[in-house]
């Protein structure tokens, strides 16, 4: 079965919102989740780049991508993100 990677590019405007939005979601990242990356400059090599950070995690499957995603827990979570940084969201299948 193929590793599911999540990217998220945020252009945050809240920084002290989006510490509590770390806060909030670290704890939602269990049974099986790796955070691969979070970068606040990644070097765009083609094209505009969105956002100001970057986060990659690694999920097992989509079912568990949307499991985690879909919970109360990050959903209440989510709002924080929402409130504190533009952001964009892709499910990726890796090899």
């Amino acid at each position: 079965m193929s590793k599911v990677i999540v990217v998220f590019t945020e252009d945050i405007k809240d920084p002290e919102g989006m510490a509590a939005y770390g806060k909030a979601a670290m704890p939602t990242l269990a049974n099986g989740v790796k955070v691969l990356a979070v970068d606040a400059s990644p070097r765009t090599l083609e094209g505009e780049w969105h956002g100001t950070q970057t986060v990659i995690l690694e999920f097992e499957s989509e079912e568990a991508v949307r499991a985690w995603y879909d919970s109360p827990e990050y959903q209440a979570a989510a709002k924080l993100r929402h409130a504190a940084a533009d952001s964009n969201a892709a499910i990726i299948t890796a090899f």
